[in-house]
């Protein structure tokens, strides 16, 4: 693996922070992020949402880098410094969403090859929940997982759903599947055009304020409003999801009260079939709860560290209770 540019002024990240260049199969250039190789307690598979990157989660990584946990991060294809995939690099576009799963892919093997300390957990916020869950069918080596305001379902409101749906799928036929979806932010990147006070993202001006000077300082970190073949995609990826049992893995999962981008009945509806999984409420929060106001952002991450402790000190003890108990038998 060849080392990668990583802007280490703007993400307030561990000091041995990491970043390389991947290849997916099929010759996609990804980017990822390792931070405190030698944790002792295992690592974390961050899978950002769209628009997102390595940096944007560096204050993630130095809060489970304080609590013993590696973290190993992804820019997913067409965003952030990995390879954009169509002419226009603000058309935040995939040609299936089950290309996702081939950056999965590349990450594990990466991890796998650089050593990475486990056990392994999965952190996933919105896009990333939705990418992740699928990959948690597919056999993704974890321990446990934890959510934020993950994509299970697009908020739209009624009305316009079939709309959403014919144009998506219209657009695969008439050669349009690239062009922005409607009331989007088009070719701009969210924090740049939205003004805080109408932001849906969160309810700290300074996290807000962070992510525009990202961006500023950086603007190969930008990216505009999805595309249209995208908004089919992940619309397809969602029905098809919702269809599918729940993953025999401990489960945590944060939504704020305020979330206005993903869709909150799917959330409640797949937490209410996840046996072991507990479903938290942030009263206030928005889309970005673990990107909330300092108080919250430890609150949350003491919680997620803890319950990834917890979790293996019960494998471990059912595991052991196991042995005994064949040892007994036998």
């Amino acid at each position: 693996m060849d080392h990668a540019p990583f802007h280490a002024d703007l993400a307030d990240a561990p000091d041995d922070g990491q970043t390389y260049w991947l290849t997916a199969e099929d010759g996609v250039r990804l980017r990822i992020g390792v931070f405190n190789y030698d944790a002792p307690k295992g690592t974390v598979l961050l899978f950002p949402g769209r628009t997102e990157y390595v940096e944007k989660y560096g204050r993630a990584a130095s809060a489970l880098a304080q609590d013993g946990y590696a973290t190993c991060s992804i820019d997913w294809r067409g965003q952030g410094l990995s390879d954009r995939l169509v002419d226009d690099p603000m058309a935040g576009h995939v040609h299936l969403f089950s290309d996702y799963q081939m950056d999965v892919a590349a990450m594990i093997t990466a991890a796998t090859e650089l050593d990475l300390p486990k056990p392994w957990h999965l952190l996933a916020h919105s896009m990333g929940g939705c990418i992740g869950l699928r990959s948690l069918h597919l056999g993704l080596p974890v321990d446990t997982v934890a959510f934020s305001g993950p994509m299970w379902g697009i908020r739209i409101a009624e009305p316009l759903r079939p709309f959403a749906w014919t144009l998506g799928w219209g657009s695969q036929y008439f050669g349009m599947g690239h062009f922005f979806a409607p009331n989007t932010t088009g070719g701009e990147s969210y924090v740049l055009k939205e003004p805080f006070q109408n932001n849906k993202l969160t309810r700290d001006p300074e996290m807000y304020e962070w992510m525009i000077a990202q961006i500023h300082a950086n603007p190969s970190f930008g990216l505009g409003g999805p595309s249209l073949r995208w908004l089919h995609e992940s619309l397809k990826e969602c029905r098809d999801l919702a269809n599918l049992p729940s993953p025999d893995l401990p489960c945590l999962t944060f939504v704020g009260t305020n979330e206005d981008i993903v869709c909150k009945p799917r959330i409640r509806a797949r937490m209410a079939k996840w046996p072991g999984s507990h479903l938290e409420w942030i009263d206030g929060g928005r889309h970005e709860v673990l990107m909330e106001d300092a108080e919250t952002r430890e609150r949350l991450f003491d919680q997620i560290t803890a319950f990834y402790d917890n979790a293996v000190v019960s494998s471990g003890l059912n595991l052991a209770s196991r042995a005994v108990a064949g040892g007994q038998a036998r």
